[in-house]
């Protein structure tokens, strides 16, 4: 796996312990590009501690359920996916704008006690997603391509329809996952848990196509991001 300049092949070349993003609604995918705007002051302090190190985040949703700790921060969910920061600028008025891409899921096995103002875990990786052969499935393309006009035609958008002819599974899938899963935190979790790239094409289209039909339930389109 490529973010970046730097090529990941196993477990090994990423660590063990990780700072980590909880961001409800985040949908950082193996291959897909996450963009960021950061202020938090104590998330400004873990980027400048990733950019001194290895530039590798952890990005994962709250847990589902909005269970909090006694602290008052939120639990988290046990799947989340490490991002590479890629790109960053800075805004002017004390922000950061990133993007980060995404390398490969992890389980959250333990969080950390720390002194440093922001969240630290360590995980286990699934070496899976680094694996060509076994990341890249034969997957429903046409099924994908299908719903993607649908939710085109629903929101009146237009695509770049050579440019999606051209890509690949994996990056098609990554992209429209990006672009019309519905925003719920249930449903981007289903999608960033799903077992590999074949089940990643079938939940999204799947939650693709019951949106629709609420829409057309409701009467009208909606935005899905």
């Amino acid at each position: 796996m490529q973010a970046g300049n730097r090529f990941y092949s196993k477990e090994s070349d990423l660590p063990s312990r990780v700072p980590i993003f909880p961001l409800s609604g985040a949908l950082l995918l193996p291959g897909g590009q996450l963009p960021l705007n950061i202020f938090e002051p104590r998330y400004l302090k873990m980027i400048d501690d990733a950019i001194a190190d290895d530039r590798i985040i952890g990005m994962i949703q709250p847990s589902l359920d909005g269970r909090l700790r006694e602290d008052g921060e939120p639990e988290l969910c046990r799947v989340g996916c490490l991002g590479r920061i890629t790109s960053l600028s800075e805004s002017g008025d004390g922000r950061y704008l990133l993007a980060l891409s995404g390398i490969v899921r992890f389980r959250l096995l333990e969080e950390l006690e720390t002194r440093l103002p922001y969240r630290s875990c360590r995980i286990a990786v699934f070496s899976g997603d680094l694996d060509q052969a076994e990341r890249s499935p034969k997957i429903d393309r046409d099924g994908l391509l299908t719903v993607f006009r649908r939710y085109l035609e629903a929101n009146q958008l237009e695509a770049d329809w050579d440019s999606i002819r051209k890509a690949d599974d994996e990056t098609l899938v990554s992209a429209l996952c990006m672009m019309i899963a519905p925003s719920g935190a249930p449903e981007r979790q289903a999608l960033l848990e799903a077992e590999d790239l074949s089940a990643r094409t079938d939940t999204l289209i799947a939650i693709t196509e019951m949106a629709l039909v609420d829409d057309d339930e409701d009467g009208g389109p909606r935005t899905l991001q």
